[in-house]
């Protein structure tokens, strides 16, 4: 079996990732069951895509030879495999796509290995739209082998696709990920916060500063939605404040904090103290709003 291709496949975690994920693996004829915590998801989706009905899950994982994992936290995924390991066969492989700390893949990697199954960590990067157009970047740490046999499942949901290396660096990689994401955050939501109070037009500000060397994807794809005050869109900032304390934790075992990494945390941990936690990441610049907002007080 170690030497085929991973053909069928369950999605556990039915969110705003796994959702579009279970349809692109649907498209590409690889996906034979999905599987949530609230059993209403995997009904609808299941449905949607007409997929078989198995009578319980042992059979149903016990047909797969896959099942690609998307979920919000480090327990939750320890959860997930808890439940996945007495029922897949010997052989199978476990994608995980969440974004946990790369001690956690190293555990599900040792855990599921003394059960004869595979293990890929496989954060994905790209949001909501990535997801969607099946064009995610994905960054894998795990076995060469099972990495090659997983191939048709990345080609089906990802566009930028590499394996980094052994089990954890995947996440290791997400991880440093997420830092130039949230840098980049600060630096859009700072500038544009700035641009509001020096009376620019900011449809022309976001198109300058985007043809040149300025330009980013964060000002191209949430710039507008900022200036119109939609933050509805894109990643949760609560996913992101969980994602920069795995960096902190990983830049403690190394012994060094960076700034950065310390400033967002505090900033997104605010922002979900007063009730934003659910909108995007670039709700952030209410808070970039109110730097300007002490400067006309203290005017």
């Amino acid at each position: 079996m170690s030497d085929n291709k991973l053909t069928q496949t369950i999605v556990y975690g039915l969110g705003a990732m796994g959702r579009p994920m279970a349809r692109n693996l649907h498209k590409n004829g690889l996906l034979i069951g999905v599987k949530n915590r609230t059993e209403g998801k995997a009904k609808s989706i299941s449905s949607e895509l007409g997929l078989k009905i198995f009578d319980n899950d042992q059979a149903m994982f016990q047909a797969a030879d896959s099942v690609l994992t998307c979920v919000s936290a480090d327990r939750d995924l320890l959860d997930v495999i808890d439940r996945l390991v007495n029922l897949l066969p010997a052989g199978a492989v476990v994608i995980d796509s969440s974004t946990v700390s790369p001690k956690t893949a190293r555990k599900v990697a040792k855990d599921l290995k003394a059960k004869g199954i595979g293990f890929l960590d496989a954060p994905v990067s790209g949001g909501v739209e990535g997801a969607k157009k099946g064009t995610l970047s994905i960054m894998i740490g795990g076995e060469r082998s099972d990495y090659k046999r997983a191939s048709d499942i990345f080609a089906a949901i990802g566009s930028q696709i590499t394996h980094m290396g052994k089990v954890g660096q995947g996440q290791a990689t997400k991880a440093v990920n997420q830092v130039m994401v949230a840098g980049v955050a600060q630096a859009v939501c700072t500038t544009l916060a700035f641009a509001e109070n020096c009376n620019l037009d900011l449809k022309k500000t976001i198109e300058v500063l985007g043809a040149g060397a300025a330009g980013n994807w964060f000002l191209d794809n949430r710039g507008q939605t900022m200036i119109k005050d939609e933050f509805n869109v894109g990643f949760k900032l609560q996913l992101l404040l969980k994602d920069l304390k795995i960096c902190q934790e990983a830049l403690q075992d190394m012994d060094t904090q960076v700034p950065l990494v310390n400033d967002c945390i505090k900033d997104y941990a605010e922002l979900v103290k007063r009730g934003y936690g659910d909108e995007d990441i670039s709700a952030l610049i209410r808070l970039r709003r109110e730097l300007f907002e002490k400067e006309d007080n203290d005017a």
